[in-house]
């Protein structure tokens, strides 16, 4: 009763009195009846974090495993929620499509530049960052000097290198030639490029933010792995803890018949 909000009400020369939910520790309600956070020593501060740390060292030393394995889920699935929260900031709304033609190129063409592209050392690296505005730059001053240019992806994950090659396509208004067995993409300028005057396109990432994404998007990889198999030996512990619940109570019932 100690930490209920006690709210009073005068209508007609009427008293009500209500208790609402209690509050938190170091909020209070003015005469307006909005709440506000009022202020707190640091003492207090360190008080309360020490008491919240001692409550999640008491679940995690419980001798009981379906308290540990619940505070443990628990706690990666606030993780979790948090990482997708800070992914939601590096989504870059899309530029909506130029129309341009795209070129139709023959077989003998396709061969050629094929072949031409293979020969060529000159390359641009997609790593773990992922397509950013400098990887489309440095597409843009390759082409200044040569017609193809491949795109090496590493890392990258299987069925990811055609993703990239739709992005880049998008991206660069480049012609995709051929993708290799070993996650490279040989793209063409094409016949009628025209180096545009902005080459990094507005709707990237810059190579900062794309390196903080990917950080945060492997964390979110790697909790929810942990989640499944946490998921995984709850149920299992369940699945246990009902066979031997079963087995116990059905102990007594044959020992009974036994003697009978």
């Amino acid at each position: 009763m100690s930490n209920a909000s006690i709210e009073l009400k005068t209508d007609e020369d009427v008293i009500r009195f209500s208790f609402n939910k209690p509050l938190g520790r170091f909020v209070s309600t003015n005469r307006q009846g909005t709440t506000k956070r009022r202020k707190v020593s640091k003492k207090a501060k360190l008080n309360e974090l020490r008491f919240y740390r001692l409550k999640a060292k008491k679940k995690m030393n419980s001798p009981n495993s379906e308290v540990r394995i619940r505070y443990k889920l628990e706690k990666a699935k606030r993780k979790e929620a948090w990482l997708i929260e800070k992914l939601r900031k590096y989504d870059v709304p899309k530029a909506p499509a130029e129309a341009y033609d795209p070129e139709i190129l023959t077989e003998e063409e396709r061969h050629y530049l094929k072949r031409t592209g293979e020969k060529k050392k000159n390359y641009v690296q997609v790593g773990r960052r992922g397509v950013f505005g400098g990887v489309v730059l440095n597409m843009h001053l390759h082409w200044k000097k040569h017609e193809t240019v491949k795109v090496t992806c590493k890392p990258c994950k299987p069925g990811q290198v055609h993703e990239y090659a739709e992005e880049l396509t998008r991206l660069s208004k480049g012609i995709v030639i051929d993708i290799k067995p070993n996650n490279t993409i040989i793209f063409y300028r094409g016949k009628n490029y025209v180096q545009p005057k902005i080459m990094s396109p507005p709707d990237t990432l810059s190579k900062n933010k794309a390196l903080e994404k990917y950080k945060y998007k492997q964390s979110l990889d790697h909790t929810s792995e942990f989640i499944e198999k946490l998921e995984k030996e709850l149920e299992e512990y369940l699945e246990h803890k009902a066979r031997y619940k079963k087995a116990k109570d059905g102990a007594p019932q044959d020992s009974l018949i036994s003697i009978l």
